[in-house]
This record gives C-alpha cells, structure tokens and sequence, in this order.
C-alpha cells in the first residue's frame, strides 16, 4: 500500500510527464554538472531577459572541452537547460562546442514548452560567452592572472 506521500510523488511524476520529456525529468532530478570549476580557463555571466543568470565555466585540454560545469539563479528548466548544454560541449573540439544552438540543446532534450525556450537561448549562450573568454586568453594569458571568478 502506498503512502501519501508515494501517492502525491507519483501524481507529481504523471503530471510532469503531460509537459516533459523523459530526458528533461531526468536532468531535473538529476542535475549535470553543476557548480564552479577551479582554474577554469574560460568562464562567462550572462543575465537573460527573464532576469535569470548563468555562470559557465570550462577547462580546455588540447583545443577540447574536457569540462563544463555552471551555475544559475534560474527555474529547474534552467538548470535542466545549462547540464545538457555541458554535456553538449564536454569532448567536443572549441570550434565545434562555439556552434552548439538553442535549437541543439532543445533537440537534445527531446523538446521543451515554448515558454522555456529561452532557458536553451541562455544556457548556449553562456557557452559562446565562456568560450569566447578562453579564447580571449588563449590569446593575452597573461590576463588570467586578473581573472576572479
């Protein structure tokens, strides 16, 4: 028999099914990839015009993401949105990780409510903004130096 509880956890479950995928529960249940990355070599704030705000940051290992962590202010579909978008980039080549799109991270959570569709728009961002701060001391890494994240 179940318990209320079991009860009122498994009406929550159905009812999120009506809206999400089963990749998009998952990643809300069970977040990717978040916190800060010490040394990262890149890193990015970006502040959507919903008001949410996410941090990336990224290590770089031979001109390949080798990982991706980040943190956000936003909703689950938020963080939903910035775990598979470091999933996305982890193994890919800088140039590779720099062309992941909204529409990307949306098609690899098998879809999203329009509503949410910018959470996606954020989280690729944040990538871009991260990987163009590698980048950028890529090119003057004595500026690293100045860095605090």
């Amino acid at each position: 028999m179940a318990s209320d509880w079991e009860s009122l956890q498994e009406l929550a479950t159905a009812k999120m099914r009506e809206v999400y995928s089963e990749t998009v529960i998952d990643y809300a249940m069970n977040p990717r990839n978040l916190g800060r990355l010490d040394n990262a070599d890149g890193f990015a704030r970006v502040t959507a015009s919903c008001g949410d705000t996410m941090e990336m940051w990224l290590k770089v290992r031979d001109n390949t993401i080798a990982g991706a962590t980040f943190l956000t202010d936003g909703c689950a579909t938020t963080i939903v949105a910035g775990g598979m978008t470091t999933e996305l980039a982890r193994g890919k080549s800088v140039a590779q990780a720099l062309k992941i799109s909204q529409l990307d991270v949306l098609n690899a959570l098998d879809g999203l409510p329009e509503e949410s569709h910018h959470c996606a728009l954020l989280a690729a961002n944040t990538l871009k903004e991260a990987i163009k701060d590698y980048l950028a001391l890529k090119k003057d890494p004595w500026k690293k130096a100045y860095k605090k994240y």
